[in-house]
């Protein structure tokens, strides 16, 4: 397959991810999804918008790059037939790049979140009151602490999806522009396996 060819199928899986990774963000506003009474009551991690931000809009432009590189004209660089295929390569390194940062900061604010917990109205004794009482991390293997949690109703199993969405979209997302960044550089070096300004054309006259 051509390195523009394959750069285009990673930006077709790419475009979905980031779609849902937003939409995971967005929910996450609405603990339980319920609408939050106070600002104070949804998590901290939500308002560092990994979801919306990292996996989201800094993985769109990527993602067209990719989109674009299949048909990218390749003699507009001096004249030379191979040097702005090549050349549209290796921008598409740098595109990759960012997205490894956007989605690698969603998959560490998704793993913080998980292992602090998420907001609630929690009994302590006698006393109810908001706060985030799962930050060591206990609850993940303890899951009679979550009855502790009185409101919103069904708050960790909410948090745990769709932060555990956004953990696992974020990884693949990394990976996905990682690969892209050796296909990339292969592409840059080597060219597109399909030739270039008809090339094959020209093989055929003869």
């Amino acid at each position: 397959m051509c390195s523009g060819s394959f750069a285009k199928c990673l930006g077709i899986t790419l475009i979905p991810l980031a779609i849902l990774c937003v939409l995971c963000n967005i929910l996450l506003f609405f603990p339980g999804g319920l609408v939050a009474e106070d600002n104070n009551h949804i998590t901290n991690e939500v308002f560092y918008f990994g979801g919306i931000m990292g996996s989201g809009v800094m993985m769109i432009f990527p993602a067209l790059v990719f989109l674009g590189l299949k048909n990218n004209d390749c003699c507009g660089c001096c004249g030379n037939e191979s040097c702005g295929k090549r050349f549209a390569m290796f921008t598409s390194i740098i595109f990759a790049g960012v997205g490894v940062l956007g989605a690698g900061y969603s998959f560490i604010v998704s793993a913080v979140a998980i292992h602090n917990g998420p907001k609630c109205l929690y009994t302590n004794g006698t006393t109810d009151l908001w706060t985030n009482p799962f930050v060591n991390g206990d609850y993940l293997n303890n899951h009679t602490l979550w009855e502790g949690c009185r409101k919103p109703e069904g708050i960790v199993t909410w948090h745990l999806t769709l932060f555990s969405m956004l953990l696992v979209m974020g990884l693949l997302q990394v990976v996905l522009c990682a690969i892209q960044v050796v296909n990339g550089l292969i592409g840059a070096i080597c060219g597109d396996c399909c030739g270039c300004c008809g090339g094959g054309k020209r093989t055929l006259l003869y």
